[in-house]
């Protein structure tokens, strides 16, 4: 795919995400952050159907949500993106910055929304913050699209079951904050629309504006001199 063609359709994609994430902050706003479609009813089914076992995969899965886990995830995927030294580099920093970047506006918009999180009586873990969007959700997602992405591009074998495999990861994170009963699914469903949102500009950003000879997975230009 041409870089134009790549910069196109990965900004559309992150439009279209933050057009339903915007609606779905409007609706949330709007019923005052009280619980929507089905939330109240999933999680009633999460809290009658805690085994020990699955609360504590539960919570391991979680912990890889937050703290230094997603941005060495987030570092590695530069580190996979580049095929040359300042091609890595190039691609860590922008992989940190999209993250980073990414977190504090997502911090910023859960600030303004304020939507409370279930009752504390249906926790099974530690949760801190406002509800919308899911931070373990917004994080886990959008280190599990660099991850994919830097894979794609260098597209070793066996590629797409490693892909399936992280996204598989990035989808489990946001899942377990709902069982583990401190977020609505919508707070979720939230998470994962900003980051394909965030993820969507920011590549788009990247195809379109970084010179092609930095750009990730780009072989280095050969000395037209050297036979």
């Amino acid at each position: 795919m041409k870089r134009g063609d790549l910069a196109e359709l990965a900004g559309s994609c992150g439009l279209g995400a933050w057009t339903a994430f915007g609606v779905l902050t409007v609706v949330v706003v709007g019923h005052d952050g009280m619980p929507l479609f089905g939330d109240a009813d999933l999680l009633s089914w999460c809290v009658a159907h805690r085994p020990d076992v699955a609360v504590a995969f539960a919570r391991g899965v979680t912990a890889t949500g937050t703290g230094v886990v997603p941005y060495t995830l987030a570092a590695l995927a530069g580190v996979v993106a580049g095929r040359t030294l300042r091609q890595r580099a190039l691609a860590v920093a922008l992989s940190l910055a999209c993250l980073g970047a990414g977190q504090a506006l997502r911090y910023a918009v859960m600030t303004l929304v304020a939507r409370p999180r279930p009752p504390l009586t249906d926790w099974a873990t530690h949760a801190s913050g406002w509800a919308f969007p899911s931070g373990h959700t917004t994080t886990s997602a959008l280190t599990a699209g660099l991850l994919i992405i830097a894979v794609r591009i260098r597209a070793p074998r066996g590629w797409r079951a490693l892909a399936l495999a992280v996204g598989c990861w990035g989808v489990l994170v946001g899942l377990s904050r709902v069982y583990l009963g401190v977020h609505w699914f919508t707070d979720v469903v939230g998470g994962w629309l900003f980051a394909l949102g965030w993820l969507g500009l920011c590549l788009g950003a990247a195809s379109r504006w970084l010179p092609r000879e930095w750009t990730p997975g780009t072989p280095e230009p050969t000395d037209a001199t050297t036979p």
